[in-house]
């Protein structure tokens, strides 16, 4: 399967009295290179996401988010700070008499004030939070995959049609060279006509000279290498595995090839050809940029 390189994918679920959130995108990138964001309290999180995201991405620049917000209070402590309610107290009883008046401070007076009462989280179990927190990235991830396999299918696509417009431009490049060594024998000998006039023209030279000419610009090794190559980019692309780096490869090839024709052209209709061939090439290369 051709994925992309480019994805997004994103999973909520409320587990544990835990409103979980994983967000997952990735852009092109030469290797897999992986960032995320989480919560400090979940910093032991990181290397097991990255080894689940791993698992599934093998090139991109992938960055994770991971939210946790509380939806119950079950998993809250209230704890109270007893030396600085009695300190409060004190200053209250000394107050009301100083200014002469009833002593009422009650608990709930008490309480109000700053820092007497704190909430934080009881500590997560983090097994627990694990199992939670992989549920839903495994979710993310599945999206995520989800996405990038539709864009791959689209890049195969057009890949594939450009490969079939390669594979054409070779045939006709084929065609256009067929007769090109006598074509330039017939020039060479009208040419010498026209020079030598009534002297006698020497045979052996000119087909020592076509000779030449056929061994200088032949690209049958050239348009049979591209086949090959155009041949095997299919078979790459029917592959269960990250085919990127083989593309890119590949790809290098095909332009190689492309140049050599292109240095070897003596005909201007066969160097369209070959400047159009090399454009199909580049569109190719830049598109397999997306492949994982």
């Amino acid at each position: 399967m051709v994925l992309s390189m480019t994805g997004y994918g994103r999973a909520q679920q409320v587990l544990g009295g835990r409103e979980i959130t994983v967000e997952l995108r990735s852009v092109n990138a030469r290797y897999f290179e992986y960032s995320s964001r989480l919560p400090r309290t979940c910093a032991f999180l990181e290397d097991p996401l990255k080894r689940l995201t791993a698992e599934k991405v093998h090139r991109g620049k992938v960055e994770l988010a991971l939210t946790i917000q509380n939806v119950t209070a079950s998993d809250a402590v209230v704890q109270a700070d007893y030396a600085l309610a009695e300190s409060y107290r004190r200053a209250l009883a000394a107050l009301a008499q100083r200014l002469d008046v009833k002593d009422d401070v009650t608990v709930m007076a008490l309480a109000r004030f700053p820092d007497v009462l704190t909430q934080t989280a009881a500590p997560a179990d983090p097994d627990a939070l694990w199992a939670d927190v992989s549920a839903v990235a495994g979710q993310a991830l599945e999206a995520f995959v989800g996405m990038r396999a539709a864009e791959g299918a689209k890049l195969k696509a057009d890949v594939e049609s450009r490969l079939a417009v390669v594979e054409d431009l070779v045939g006709q490049i084929e065609q256009g060279s067929a007769g090109r060594v006598q074509a330039y024998t017939e020039r060479l000998y009208a040419r010498l006509q026209e020079l030598l006039a009534d002297r006698s023209i020497d045979e052996a030279r000119i087909l020592t000279e076509a000779a030449l000419f056929a061994d200088k610009t032949a690209i049958d090794e050239e348009t049979v290498r591209l086949h090959s190559h155009v041949a095997q980019f299919r078979e790459i692309l029917q592959l269960e595995e990250p085919i990127g780096r083989k593309l890119d490869f590949l790809t290098q090839e095909l332009n190689r090839e492309a140049n050599t024709i292109g240095s070897k052209c003596q005909d201007a209709a066969l160097t369209r050809l070959v400047v159009t061939l090399k454009s199909e090439i580049e569109k190719i290369r830049e598109q397999i940029q997306n492949i994982e």
